[in-house]
């Protein structure tokens, strides 16, 4: 399975963006800010762009079995699941089917429909995201007073 994550929405606090599976949309994410390449601040940085391979796992944190990215650079331990601010991920990538200006709603719905296609996906093949910058960054300053 190929899950596509376009990023389109960079501000100083969050990056919003679209999963696509299979070029097929299927919701939106939310992640920590986009930092420079080799700029990393612990629990506020989104990944680099780049292809990982997608496993499921049991999560210490979340007491259950969800999917997890391997190989990111300089990241451990990042995972696919629910939430609604840049609050909620230390670095993971939050889905939901509703966007708005920094939170993302319906975490719960969008990761119950996701989450069984990739388990199914993972019995026959492997699972890759390919996570791309696509949009432009917002002026903070500009965001902060919008």
């Amino acid at each position: 399975m190929k899950i596509e994550l376009r990023r389109t929405i960079f501000t100083s606090n969050r990056t919003i963006g679209a999963l696509l599976l299979n070029d097929k949309f299927e919701c939106f994410t939310l992640e920590d800010c986009v930092r420079p390449p080799g700029v990393k601040i612990p629990g506020e940085t989104a990944i680099p762009e780049g292809s990982y391979e997608v496993i499921i796992t049991l999560s210490q944190r979340f007491k259950r079995d969800l999917p997890l990215l391997l190989s990111v650079p300089n990241f451990e331990g990042i995972r696919i699941h629910t939430g609604n601010t840049s609050f909620d991920t230390e670095g993971c990538v939050l889905v939901g089917t509703v966007k708005q200006s920094d939170v993302i709603l319906n975490s719960r719905d969008a990761f119950n429909a996701l989450f069984p296609k990739i388990q199914t996906a993972l019995q026959t093949e492997k699972v890759i995201i390919s996570i791309v910058n696509v949009g432009r960054q917002l002026d903070p300053i500009i965001t902060a007073t919008a």
